[in-house]
């Protein structure tokens, strides 16, 4: 959780951030169970012996959506939700890039910065959170992305 931070603190917390989550394992389990909920069976994905053979990273990758799934979760786990709001919603994405490939066996966290906040009607805040899905031990993140979050006000 984030100290102090509140619904009525969070004019205070623009342009800071928020914090990191832990580590967590991608593993190829993990990307075998996305493809086939997903669909998404390229074999750059579920094949390991031939990403090992042909990909130009040296074995199988994480789908973008994947690493982007984790976002979110990691996100709430942080505390970007207060503790004094009825709920937070997910408004969305305004911009997602992909930087560098997350490998079969390579951990992420989430690094959360509250870019901006806006109070509307009905008790609603609009948050808008720079989330950097970082590689451990790599020098390039795995991906940018803008997210949004509604605020719901307790009544």
């Amino acid at each position: 959780m984030i100290p102090s931070y509140t619904m009525s603190a969070l004019p205070r917390f623009v342009g800071l951030e928020l914090g990191a989550s832990d580590w967590v394992a991608i593993d190829q389990e993990r990307i075998d169970r996305f493809a086939e909920c997903t669909g998404d069976r390229q074999w750059i994905h579920v094949d390991v012996e031939r990403a090992r053979r042909e990909s130009p990273v040296g074995g199988p990758v994480a789908h973008g959506y994947l690493s982007l799934s984790l976002v979110a979760p990691q996100a709430i786990g942080l505390g970007i939700i207060p503790p004094d709001a009825a709920a937070g919603l997910n408004y969305g994405l305004d911009r997602v890039r992909f930087l560098a490939p997350v490998k079969a066996g390579a951990r992420v966290r989430t690094r959360v910065s509250l870019s901006s906040m806006e109070v509307q009607e009905g008790g609603r805040t609009l948050l808008k959170l720079n989330c950097t899905l970082d590689i451990e031990g790599e020098p390039k993140p795995a991906l940018v992305a803008e997210m949004l979050c509604m605020l719901i006000a307790k009544q």
